[in-house]
Formats: structure tokens, sequence, C-alpha cells
């Protein structure tokens, strides 16, 4: 997971709600140079989205995300998505993923869940939802005693302060959906998403 971070300092958090948006928005984001997506299991029209696009669109690096059982961690490895996300963590799901060779990147948004997916053996983490529960400020508080962990931090990030997470040490990654919104994927306007993945990507090379 840290190597999927690393390469990819803004993950675009996906809601598919029809399956004929898959395809042409995972095409945009290619196009975009930000070939990344993650999936989110929302939706009715996910699942085969997820399908549709790791069919159609070989370029793009589909993960799934708002995986909150065992059941949909066992249902993200069987479509084939190649790193799943939770926005909490549970036992049970770490004990899975544990077990699994995906990328898995458990939530936290305290001290002691960090703690807990520590002693299970991860050391990347979905610090979510950021802005809500203290932002960079609370990143930066967790330097101190967990110098060990990386961070995708999720929620509440746009353009406005993405740069202000990913200017800290423990932070490799940005999730958001500011470039895939979703009144973007309703009136299809791929041409606007392909430019702001290229302006996501340009920002992050400043």
């Amino acid at each position: 997971m840290h190597d999927v971070l690393k390469n990819y300092p803004i993950i675009p958090v996906v809601v598919i709600e029809r399956v004929e948006d898959a395809v042409p928005l995972a095409e945009a984001m290619v196009a975009g140079g930000l070939p990344i997506l993650e999936v989110t299991l929302r939706t009715a029209a996910a699942v085969e989205g997820i399908k549709q696009i790791i069919k159609h669109v070989p370029q793009a690096i589909v993960g799934s995300g708002t995986v909150c059982s065992p059941q949909q961690f066992a249902l993200s490895e069987d479509l084939g998505c190649q790193f799943i996300v939770s926005p909490g963590s549970t036992e049970a799901l770490l004990k899975v993923a544990s077990a699994s060779s995906i990328p898995y990147l458990p939530g936290v948004s305290s001290p002691s869940e960090l703690m807990r997916g520590l002693d299970a053996g991860f050391d990347c983490f979905k610090f979510f939802p950021a802005e809500a529960v203290g932002g960079v400020n609370l990143l930066k508080s967790l330097q101190g005693p967990f110098a060990q962990a990386r961070f995708c931090a999720t929620g509440g990030i746009g353009l406005h302060n993405v740069m202000n997470y990913l200017a800290l040490d423990n932070v490799l990654s940005v999730g958001g959906s500011w470039i895939t919104t979703q009144s973007l994927v309703r009136e299809k306007r791929w041409d606007d998403i392909k430019t702001l993945a290229t302006d996501a990507i340009a920002l992050c090379k400043e």
C-alpha cells in the first residue's frame, strides 16, 4: 500500500451511480494522467462499474472503497481490485486483510485505532474524516508517537487545502472527490474531469 500511495499523491474517490458512466469516467482519468480510482461500494452500480472498468480500461488502477465487512473485502478480491480501502477498521477486517495479498488501507481517526492497526501489521492508513477530526493539526500530533505510520488523508479535502496535507512528512497521499464530483459525472463532463485530473497532477509536481 505504501507504494500505491507514494506513486499517486492524489487518489480520486469515485461514486458510480450509473454503470454506463464507469468506462468513460475511467478513460477521462487515464487521459488526464491520473489513472487511479477508488470506487466506493455505496451504490447498486458500483460492482458492475468496477467490472466494466477493469475489462475495458486496463490502464486504470482500480480499488474499492467504503469496504465495511469481510464479505465486501472478499467481493473486492473476486472483482480483481488492485487495492482496498475502508472508512474505519474492525478486528474482522484487519484479520482478513492480513491474510490477503491485496494492498489494504484501513481507516483510522484516533490514536487508539492507529495503535490497533499497527499491532495488526499495517503501517499505512486512511485518515478519515480528515477535516472533521482535526485535520493537519491532528496529523502533526501523531507524527511524534507514531513516526512509522503513513497516511492517505480523506474527507473535506480540495484544492483549497490539499497541499497543506501533502506538505506533512507522514502524509503520502490524499483522497478526494473534487476531481470526479457527482455533478460532473451526472452531466457526463468527461473533458472537465480530464482537465481537473491534469491540474491535480501539475499541482503536486509544483
